[in-house]
């Protein structure tokens, strides 16, 4: 797989940015993505936050 040219930090700002209300493609030409680049880093971000939410879930329903 190829790295990735941004940092996490810089994907996360880029996603704040879209957060403030700024559309979708203004944001991707500013930051110089494709806007499929710009969703497909959402898809995954949201995997990963569904993943870490199952697995707290998993930990907190087991009795110690």
């Amino acid at each position: 797989m190829k790295p990735s040219r941004f940092t996490e930090e810089q994907i996360i700002g880029i996603l704040r940015d879209q957060e403030a209300e700024a559309k979708t493609a203004d944001v991707c030409s500013k930051h110089g993505i494709s806007s499929a680049t710009f969703k497909a880093q959402l898809k995954k971000l949201l995997a990963e936050a569904m993943l870490n939410n199952a697995m707290l879930r998993d930990v907190a329903s087991k009795k110690w």
